[in-house]
């Protein structure tokens, strides 16, 4: 598994997982060629997230992006920051400036994997079944 964080992006999670969720699971090609036209702010940043991410998955696995696809998206909650806003009489509002921590795992595509090497008993039970041996009925 292939994977890229993006840490403390200054926007909220709530708005971030809009895009996040639109992405999820999709083939990386499709993927990129659909975050240009997503009319929301965290589109760019997640592009280049998963850019990033096939570019770790070429260097390092020498896994091309079309056998690739979004396995997860996850955006959690990072640090708040607390500003105030002052209001009438003297009193201050919060203001909860949220920033977001997003993490993106690649996976190949099944079709991609080499195919799952069989046990010898496996083989060995397909060449000959089992024998079944009814049990004589006593009276």
């Amino acid at each position: 598994m292939i994977t890229a964080k993006l840490n403390n992006y200054r926007q909220s999670p709530r708005k971030v997982r809009l895009v996040a969720s639109l992405i999820s699971g999709k083939p990386v090609v499709d993927a990129i060629a659909l975050l240009p036209h997503v009319a929301k702010r965290s589109a760019k940043p997640l592009a280049t997230l998963i850019n990033s991410a096939v570019a770790n998955a070429k260097h390092n696995f020498s896994l091309s992006a079309d056998t690739l696809i979004i396995k997860e998206f996850r955006v959690d909650a990072g640090a708040t920051m607390k500003r105030s806003m002052p209001r009438a009489h003297g009193s201050a509002y919060p203001i909860r400036k949220r920033t977001s921590h997003i993490t993106l795992i690649l996976a190949p595509k099944a079709e991609s994997l080499p195919a799952p090497k069989k046990s010898a008993k496996a083989v060995a039970e397909k060449v000959a079944p089992k024998k079944v041996v009814k049990a004589k009925a006593t009276k």
